[in-house]
């Protein structure tokens, strides 16, 4: 297939270019700035997802678009970062799908990023596709990133909206939590009792590639584990893994000073479960967390 890839440069899109181009895919990067980490056999166009619709050419007969930019949510927010993660989701979309609108010759199928904090803190409450979404400000993001993907069906294209959980591989948030683990003064987040959807970097490839493939696959899709844990369970998990003790809590208040209005994003609770993928016969390769945590460990 011809890929046009967005936010190929991320923690996420740097991995699965590198595995769309062993699949033997065409890969086409859309990027904010040239970067020397994309492989030399992919072509690499400037856009700055924000600001206005990618140049035609990098879509010109495309098979698939994959769409994973946005402006990270893991930092301090305060209005103009807000406006940017809005802006870069939702603006950066409709513009994609603008230009797609524009081609002759259309892609089959957008795959579009997505988060599960589009159903905000639900406690205990199971989480699937079918389930409504809050109505804190990251949900309401993700409402309107998904609405202006979903525009895209009306020229004929197959949508699939990616609602990512937690990635865990080499570096992205994994990265930021070990340090700590290793030397010995990592432990749970607040109560630890809220609910952690993580998944494995190799599923959320396979995933892509699964839905890539398989034209029965459209709408929501949960890119989570089956196997939800507790952010106290995934302490004790990370901590055993790495065979260091687990007994320094993250006081909610100390995360609160150090990230304000984003800390309630580190401490929601969200226990979502994949049912689009599995329904459709997506095999995860890391059900279960720990398998998951050795096996990048030991990587």
């Amino acid at each position: 297939m011809k890929i046009a890839l967005t936010g190929a440069t991320g923690f996420l899109g740097t991995r699965l270019t590198n595995s769309l181009l062993e699949a033997g895919h065409s890969v086409r990067a859309l990027v904010r700035r040239r970067d020397d980490r994309i492989p030399t056999a992919v072509q690499i166009y400037e856009w700055d997802s924000a600001q206005g619709e990618p140049p035609p050419e990098s879509l010109d007969d495309a098979d698939a678009v994959i769409h994973l930019a946005g402006e990270p949510v893991a930092q301090r927010w305060n209005p103009g970062v807000k406006r940017l993660i809005r802006r870069s989701r939702v603006d950066g979309t409709r513009h994609l799908v603008n230009a797609l609108s524009t081609q002759a010759r259309r892609p089959r199928v957008l795959i579009c990023a997505s988060g599960i904090g589009i159903y905000g803190s639900r406690g205990d409450e199971i989480l699937t596709e079918a389930s409504e979404p809050g109505d804190d400000f990251l949900a309401r993001v993700a409402v309107d990133w998904e609405k202006s993907a979903e525009l895209a069906e009306a020229l004929g294209i197959r949508v699939v909206r990616l609602r990512l959980g937690v990635v865990l591989g080499k570096g992205g948030a994994l990265a930021k939590m070990l340090p700590p683990f290793r030397f010995g003064v990592g432990g749970r987040i607040g109560s630890g009792r809220q609910w952690m959807s993580w998944i494995h970097i190799d599923d959320v490839i396979g995933l892509i590639q699964f839905a890539l493939e398989h034209d029965a696959m459209a709408g929501p899709v949960n890119a989570t584990a089956p196997e939800p844990v507790t952010n106290a369970e995934f302490t004790r998990e990370l901590a055993a893994a790495l065979h260091r003790p687990a007994v320094f809590p993250v006081p909610k208040f100390a995360l609160k000073l150090m990230f304000g209005e984003m800390a309630e994003v580190i401490v929601a609770s969200q226990r979502v479960l994949p049912e689009a993928g599995q329904r459709a016969g997506f095999r995860f390769q890391f059900a279960g967390l720990r398998p998951g945590l050795d096996q990048i460990l030991s990587s």
